[in-house]
């Protein structure tokens, strides 16, 4: 006989059952056979009957995933979903269950309701004999703690009591005794216990208090900064960003947990996410010191620095390092940075061709849809694919990628990690959590892990690098001293100042400042902030950490604690870099998202990686840009588009920089005191204080729409321009 299978899907609507609503899919698959022997006397060929002569079976099998349920139902499926066809629940479930659920809990619904072998009875076994839902029962209990130890074993580190782990090896001992599970769990205690409780090693120890005598070091030394080759560089700075990455806890990027991370109870919370901050701003950091720390620097000395950086960050992007050579552009796009711009016109064309190249990877067109397919495009692949427009640069970097390829070495991708964190904090924002009755928002668990699975992939690809430590660069890069946002502005006037200011003809100005202006929006979600008086950033958080949206000019994210802060770009009146130089073409470069306000020229420059800083995502981008994250349908709410009577709005604080805001999803039922409330309670502020604040929506630099007490602010708002709103206290 032979067969052919062809499968057709179609919906079978919902069931409902007490605590769970399934969505129910057809799986009908058609079986063509047909006897061999004989076709050719039946005028077939070969061996294939004619159709009439075709026997056809089908088969229909239904696939039921859950869609919503109470927390106790969401357990028993991890036991049911294997039999329901729902093949790839197990692995949803524990990526994200820490959303609405803590490991105990599941452990103890798990262990103790549904794993007693004397007493369970749930539905897949109950009409068993007892003999055998006892041995039903023991491997699905077994498949489910087995696949939780292989995905998420960080879940049992609980220092210094290991609770959940104990609980699970005394119920292993009484109902799996000497199993591979109870040696393996066993195995897992004493390697916590054996571990000292650290906080995730970030490579770079930044803060003033680490350097003591450090700080007299010259950490802008050309000479020391220079004897590093670049190629060596970008592979250091990739082998730090590999060991942080591959250590990202994947459930501390879902938007629930990240948007949490400035309460005052939670400063440790997502520390590994928290990791690849401090190393990106670090690195955004150590660029800027290391061109503006020597004041005695010549203008072709600075250029050549600039240059070093700009090769460095081309090596990143042959090592398929996304994250450091985010964070170099970001730094080069950096007001302090951007404004030099004597020294900027003596960076050589080709360079400047080939940083125009590696800013265009970050721009925000179409939600950064370049970033996004390169990402997935080089995912698993062993080498970069490099394309140049500009020969010269093409032939270097094919050059540079044959000897990769002639050692042999395959190499792994490291993602800027603020794309997927917006895309999450979108996904939180548009999506609830709990549906009609209560019930668990299952569908929203599946979406989250759709950009979840996508951070796995990548930290998987990541075992492929075969990076050795360079102990020389790492201690000179950790001693760096790095420059607040003021010492960096003031030494970047001064360079500037000490240039001739007339080498510039207006029109190779204007020219140059087009060119640049289109690089500064690597960030995912970036806000130019207006500029503000030279301050120090608040102390406590209240400038980056505070938002669970992703805020940060493009040049910098804002952060008051020392591991997510950066610069935030400041500019000055006399910045020659203004609306009337940059934007004099253009206005406000929607497209790019811009430096053209009037509050700051660089404002909109560059983007240091705090993904708190000042979105719900960690990462926005300029206020024109509309994320729409990938994983997110058109239909879901999005940020600046009105969409089936809901959208989301970013909610600032009068008083507190620009770019530290908060997404909020309104509809067109809310009126102000429901958005004001949410407002407050996003911003960690007493909700009961509604009366005391007015909202108002931004609608240019100087003019503002002010909302009445009781208007609807989804039909009240100004929908053609940013949906960017401020909280103010009544006067």
């Amino acid at each position: 006989f032979s067969f052919s299978w062809q499968t057709t899907f179609q919906d079978g609507g919902e069931e409902v059952e007490d605590g769970a609503v399934y969505n129910v899919t057809l799986k009908k698959v058609q079986i063509q056979q047909a006897a061999n022997k004989g076709a050719r006397w039946l005028g077939g060929e070969g061996d294939q009957l004619p159709p009439e002569h075709t026997v056809r079976q089908y088969e229909t099998s239904k696939i039921r995933a859950i869609k919503a349920g109470t927390l106790e139902k969401l357990v028993e499926n991890l036991l049911t979903a294997f039999g329901d066809a729902d093949f790839s629940y197990i692995s949803i479930f524990l990526a994200t269950y820490r959303a609405f659920a803590s490991p105990r809990a599941v452990l103890e619904l798990l262990l103790d309701r549904f794993g007693n072998l004397e007493t369970s009875s749930h539905g897949e076994v109950a009409n068993l004999n007892s003999l055998e839902s006892e041995m039903v029962l023991r491997a699905e209990i077994a498949s489910v703690l087995r696949a939780w130890l292989d995905q998420c074993s960080e879940d049992f580190r609980e220092p210094p009591g290991y609770m959940c782990l104990l609980k699970l090896l005394d119920y292993l001992k009484n109902n799996m005794p000497n199993s591979d599970m109870e040696s393996r769990v066993q195995n897992l205690l004493k390697q916590f216990q054996n571990q000292e409780v650290e906080a995730v090693d970030g490579f770079c120890s930044t803060s003033s208090s680490d350097l003591v005598d450090g700080e007299e070091l010259e950490i802008s030394n050309p000479e020391e900064f220079s004897s590093f080759q670049d190629h060596v560089v970008a592979e250091q700075l990739t082998y730090m960003d590999v060991m942080l990455f591959r250590r990202v806890v994947p459930y501390h990027c879902l938007g629930s947990i990240w948007s949490q991370r400035d309460k005052k109870e939670n400063k440790n919370l997502a520390p590994t996410v928290r990791a690849t901050i401090t190393q990106f701003n670090a690195v955004t950091k150590c660029v800027i010191s290391t061109i503006l720390g020597t004041r005695e620097l010549k203008i072709q000395q600075r250029a050549k620095i600039i240059e070093k950086w700009i090769h460095i960050a081309h090596e990143c992007r042959i090592l398929k390092n996304f994250s450091s050579l985010r964070a170099i552009i970001s730094a080069l796009q950096s007001n302090s940075i951007y404004r030099l711009k004597t020294t900027w016109m003596c960076v050589s064309k080709d360079i400047l061709l080939m940083y125009e190249e590696l800013s265009e990877i970050f721009s925000d067109h179409d939600n950064y849809l370049t970033s996004r397919e390169l990402l997935m495009k080089e995912a698993t692949s062993k080498f970069a694919n490099l394309d140049s427009s500009e020969k010269e640069n093409q032939k270097k970097s094919q050059k540079r990628l044959q000897l990769q390829k002639n050692k042999g070495v395959m190499q792994g991708t490291v993602p800027y990690l603020g794309t997927f964190l917006t895309d999450l904090i979108m996904l939180d924002t548009a999506l609830q959590d709990y549906v009609e009755g209560g019930l668990i928002n299952f569908e929203k668990r599946r979406r989250e892990f759709e950009v979840i699975a996508q951070i796995k992939l990548l930290q998987s690809s990541c075992n492929s690098y075969c990076l050795i430590p360079d102990q020389k660069f790492i201690q000179w890069f950790r001693r760096q001293r790095h420059l607040t946002e003021e010492e960096s502005y003031k030494l970047s006037r001064e360079a500037e100042a000490a240039a001739d200011t007339n080498i510039l003809s207006p029109k190779s100005q204007k020219s140059m400042v087009k060119r640049i202006s289109t690089l500064f929006l690597g960030t995912d979600v970036f806000t130019p902030p207006k500029e503000q008086p030279l301050k120090s950033s608040p102390a406590g958080g209240s400038s980056g950490e505070s938002t669970d949206s992703a805020s940060v000019s493009s040049c910098e994210f804002n952060h008051s604690e020392t591991e997510d802060v950066c610069v935030t770009p400041v500019s000055s009146p006399e910045d020659p870099l203004k609306k009337s130089s940059v934007g004099s073409d253009k206005g406000y470069d929607s497209d790019k998202g811009s430096i053209s306000s009037d509050k700051g020229s660089g404002s909109s420059k560059g983007s240091i990686f705090d993904p708190g800083s000042g979105s719900d995502s960690g990462f926005v981008s300029s206020r024109d840009s509309v994320p729409v994250p990938s994983s997110v349908p058109r239909a879901l709410p999005v940020y600046n588009r009105q969409s089936e009577g809901s959208c989301i709005i970013r909610v600032s604080m009068d008083g507190l920089h620009d770019s530290v805001y908060k997404s909020i999803l309104i509809t067109n039922q809310d009126r102000i005191p429901d958005v004001t409330q949410r407002a407050l309670l996003k911003h960690n502020l007493e909700p009961g204080a509604v009366e005391d604040y007015e909202l108002v929506q931004v609608i240019s630099e100087d003019k503002e729409l002010v909302f009445p007490r009781d208007a609807n602010v989804f039909y009240g708002m100004n929908s053609h321009v940013n949906f960017d709103f401020i909280l103010r206290k009544k006067a």
